[in-house]
């Protein structure tokens, strides 16, 4: 397929049905979607997160993708980044898929800002295990979005749509490049009523 939706877990997806994307193209998630959602790839670098996916035996039968950790010894059936980029979950989807020579890539659920004006977490997982508390400060952004750019910059023949709600928080660094536009969730919903390939 030469389309595929990369999912971040920002607020900003949390009112759409992300089984809508199910065979438009392949889906890549991060984190603890699969707790509810089953992605065509699940990318998660943080240890903990690991081992809950390990606990949980999804990955037996779900392709998973980490970074190799000396914690992981006796794990099957986990996929490895070679070489590691050392990047967070995200941005790591977002390069899998690009590596993946995928020619329209959406991107839902990276919001960068944290909520109420950048001061709080910014996750749908948030209250939940191995996640911080909702009133927690907002993760720093910046370095997800270097990394986001630098997929950008690489991937100059790759068309980024980066789906977000009308008036959603769009960091200026990306629009200096070509090949990435912000859509907003009605232009996705009618993208989404046309064959894809």
């Amino acid at each position: 397929m030469n389309t595929a939706f990369v999912m971040g877990n920002g607020t900003s997806r949390k009112h759409f049905d992300v089984e809508k994307l199910r065979g438009k193209g392949n889906i890549y998630a991060c984190n603890a979607v699969y707790r509810s959602f089953e992605p065509d790839v699940l990318i998660a670098v943080d240890p903990k997160m690991v081992h809950e996916i390990v606990a949980d035996g999804y990955h037996h039968n779900h392709v998973v993708w980490t970074n190799y950790n000396n914690g992981y010894k006796e794990y099957t059936n986990l996929n490895y980044f070679q070489p590691s980029r050392g990047w967070s979950s995200g941005p790591t989807a977002l390069a899998k898929a690009a590596d993946d020579k995928h020619k329209t890539i959406y991107i839902l659920g990276f919001d960068y800002m944290g909520l109420n004006g950048g001061k709080k977490f910014n996750n749908l997982f948030a209250d939940t295990n191995n996640y911080k508390k909702s009133k927690e400060p907002a993760t720093y952004y910046g370095n997800w979005l270097r990394q986001t750019e630098s997929v950008i910059r690489t991937n100059t023949d790759t068309q980024f749509l980066r789906v977000t709600n009308v008036g959603d928080f769009c960091p200026a660094q990306l629009n200096s490049y070509d090949n990435i536009r912000n859509i907003d969730y009605d232009e996705l919903e009618f993208r989404l009523k046309k064959p894809h390939d």
